[in-house]
């Protein structure tokens, strides 16, 4: 239903400001007393409760809510249109960093295993700096693991 809200802000303007009220027949009164409308049927009651709670206050205040509630829609959704592109560009971003990210954690690392004998051997027969050095190597290689980067040794 398409309502002219325009033409019922006009209409109610102009029609009789102030509080509306039932009376004992039900029909529709003016708070200074004076009678707007009867309302004859099955429905009487209801009908007559109807239009006095549709008084011209209510339905003005009922237009502005509905204005505001508008033009807060046009707001926020030119606020959506204006950042989507923003949005497009930082999720791109964010898949190229979860791609990136698997590239990395699918990658591995390759460190020397070598024994004590070997690195003595490339080191000029210094057995504390081959223990040393084979202690830090192997502590490299569990370090690396335990932040979850796969390691190939050789």
């Amino acid at each position: 239903m398409n309502i002219d809200k325009q033409a019922l802000r006009e209409v109610a303007t102009v029609a009789t400001q102030g509080g509306w009220y039932i009376d004992y027949d039900f029909d529709v009164c003016h708070e200074s007393g004076a009678f707007l409308a009867e309302t004859h049927g099955d429905n009487l009651a209801q009908n007559a409760k109807f239009i006095a709670a549709a008084n011209p206050a209510t339905i003005l205040a009922l237009l502005d809510e509905l204005e505001h509630y508008k033009s807060r829609e046009e707001r926020v959704t030119k606020l959506v249109l204006d950042n989507s592109a923003s949005w497009d560009a930082l999720y791109k971003k964010l898949e190229a960093a979860e791609k990136h990210i698997a590239e990395l954690e699918a990658r591995k690392v390759n460190l020397s295993k070598l024994n004590v004998g070997e690195v003595m051997h490339m080191s000029g027969f210094s057995r504390d700096y081959a223990e040393g050095w084979c202690a830090g190597n192997d502590n490299a290689i569990h370090e690396i693991r335990t932040a979850g980067i796969k390691v190939k040794e050789s």
